[in-house]
């Protein structure tokens, strides 16, 4: 098994937290190939894909209130974040579902982005951000407004209370907002403001995720394609043959083996696994 399939077969069994990753790592690489630039050794993102400040764009180009958070402005961002998604994501998922989850992160960015451009207008600033910090950021704040005081372990630091290291990061985006980067300082706070408003409004029997599992379950359906009609079909009363008891007894064996790799990745993770058994799942996975 070669790398690639590998990190297919991880991307398969992975959760919605290590697709977001994927996603966000292979925006990356496909906007380091069309809008970096070697000469001036950055990113030069068009405005039909970050999002803009400006009325007279982001009007045009709605979708940019959500594009903007797949994309990073170089390695240490994308590195950074995801380092921050990944912990979040894991404090996330301990107490809300997948649905939730991609629910968050989007209905995060589009909120974050919307404040992002009010704030500019109002302060007579123009600007365009990328990055995914502001959905994350609602993803970290609805968990820590769930659990405030749940215990995580940080290295070298040992174990704090969930709110202590949310604090933490509102504190230094307040103390940085005017050093530089105010719009991306801007859509972190109120990526924290989205995450709070979505656990206080959820205690009160209203799921702002479901929003978007209905516009997916809508587009869904409407790529889906139409059902075969109705066939009236004869039947074949004759009694079949019976299937050799050897091969039922392969199946099951060959079940049974993965059903053990899966426990074995439940409980320790894919990595865990020698060769021989990454190789016989991505095998039955075909």
């Amino acid at each position: 098994m070669n790398i690639l399939d590998d990190l297919k077969m991880q991307y398969r069994l992975g959760g919605i937290a290590m697709k977001m990753i994927y996603w966000n790592v292979g925006c990356f690489l496909v906007s380091l190939i069309f809008f970096y630039q070697f000469s001036s050794g950055g990113f030069i993102f068009p405005n039909w894909i970050a999002l803009s400040s400006e009325p007279s764009v982001f009007v045009l180009k709605p979708w940019t209130f959500l594009t903007y958070a797949f994309l990073h402005d170089g390695p240490l961002h994308l590195i950074f974040n995801m380092i921050v998604l990944n912990f979040s994501s894991y404090l996330f998922l301990t107490f809300f579902s997948s649905k939730q989850y991609l629910g968050v992160y989007i209905l995060g960015a589009i909120f974050s982005g919307l404040i992002f451009a009010l704030c500019f207008n109002l302060m007579h600033y123009s600007g365009a951000i990328v990055g995914a910090s502001a959905a994350i950021m609602a993803i970290l704040m609805v968990a820590t407004t769930y659990n405030p005081l749940m215990d995580v372990r940080l290295l070298l630091i040992g174990n704090v209370k969930l709110w202590h290291v949310t604090a933490v990061i509102v504190v230094l985006d307040l103390m940085q907002f005017r050093l530089g980067n105010s719009g991306g300082h801007i859509s972190h706070l109120a990526g924290v403001l989205f995450g709070f408003i979505y656990v206080k409004l959820l205690q009160n029997g209203i799921d702002l995720s479901k929003i978007v599992t209905a516009v997916l379950d809508f587009f869904a359906n409407l790529f889906k394609k139409p059902t075969t009609p109705f066939k009236k079909v004869h039947k074949n009363y004759k009694k079949p043959a019976e299937k050799p008891i050897s091969k039922i007894v392969v199946k099951d064996k060959k079940q049974q083996q993965i059903d053990e790799i899966l426990d074995k990745i439940s409980q320790s993770g894919y990595d865990s696994l020698n060769q021989e058994e990454k190789e016989f799942l991505f095998q039955a996975g075909k």
